[in-house]
């Protein structure tokens, strides 16, 4: 655990004396790298422009680099300039079936109902969100979108045909912390910056950050996890145990994983294997035992406060 994060976490606590039981717990994922391996363009929809993966982030970072532009914006319009250029029709629904053929770590489709469950019978309500720089309309076609309250991930504006046009949301790796906020005080969408930036006392919010687990695997998942350790919750780094370092990438996901450990940026790192037993699984399950025990506890306390 990072070190001064239980202690902060007690500080919030000591300084809101109005914060009671709340027993809705949620857990924020990175999508690429985290659920699925690799990314999620490079499934399908970068070999049907008959481009290399590499050739195509590569030409998406000399983009941004020329125009002096947001990473995430110099992929989308991209993949809006080369779909053109091949009659790849760029519709929501055609990106949807670019999401179905995405493939999974092992144990994530079974995963969500089976954590939920074990959560249900420690009287935790979990609900899942995803944090993602990769398009929401990917996501939306998958087989786990089900278990999603709420995805907050980059995508497109689309006009009257249906055509994507314009980029309708932009998420990066630094601007991933406000949909924890959303998340925190019961946002589900991204266009709202009324209710966020209100101050709201903390026994009202949706999901205290103490009840929060982000899971993300790399390097741009920092200032989300950072962010989540600061207030309390708690912060877990995946890596692919089938990555290896190479020329091209000097250190390996494992490496990186303990590198944010070192760091103090995760709490903790577990292989991306979500199967029932899994060191993933059992990390999990005693973090939501450990939150049922404090709400638990916390309802014990303001039970002998308002006798």
């Amino acid at each position: 655990m990072v070190p001064g994060s239980r202690h902060r976490q007690l500080l919030f606590r000591i300084k809101d004396t109005t914060m009671t039981e709340n027993r809705n717990m949620a857990i924020a994922y990175d999508f690429d790298g985290t659920l699925a391996p690799g990314n999620m363009q490079e499934y399908n929809f970068i070999p049907d422009l008959n481009m290399d993966k590499g050739e195509f982030w590569q030409e998406a970072n000399e983009l941004a680099k020329k125009h002096d532009m947001d990473e995430v914006l110099a992929y989308m319009h991209l993949m809006l300039t080369k779909a053109r250029e091949k009659n790849i029709p760029i519709r929501e629904e055609v990106f949807m079936k670019y999401g179905e053929k995405i493939t999974f770590f092992e144990g994530v489709e079974t995963y969500f109902e089976r954590i939920n469950a074990y959560a249900a019978t420690k009287n935790i309500h979990l609900e899942h969100f995803i944090i993602s720089s990769g398009l929401r309309e990917f996501v939306k076609g998958t087989a786990i979108a089900k278990h999603f309250k709420t995805v907050f991930a980059s995508g497109f504006e689309y006009d009257d045909e249906g055509i994507a046009c314009w980029p309708a949301l932009v998420v990066n790796y630094t601007n991933k912390t406000q949909f924890l906020f959303r998340i925190n005080k019961g946002i589900y969408n991204s266009y709202d910056n009324t209710l966020i930036n209100k101050s709201m006392p903390e026994d009202e919010r949706a999901v205290p950050f103490s009840n929060f687990i982000y899971i993300g695997d790399g390097e741009t998942d920092v200032p989300a996890m950072k962010m989540v350790n600061l207030y309390g919750g708690t912060t877990i780094a995946v890596y692919n145990p089938n990555s290896v370092a190479t020329p091209h990438r000097p250190k390996s996901s494992k490496d990186i994983c303990l590198d944010l450990i070192r760091q103090n940026r995760a709490d903790y790192i577990a292989p991306t294997n979500y199967t029932e037993g899994g060191e993933l699984d059992i990390m999990l399950k005693k973090i939501i035992d450990k939150i049922a025990m404090e709400q638990d506890l916390l309802a014990i306390k303001y039970k002998e406060v308002n006798k």
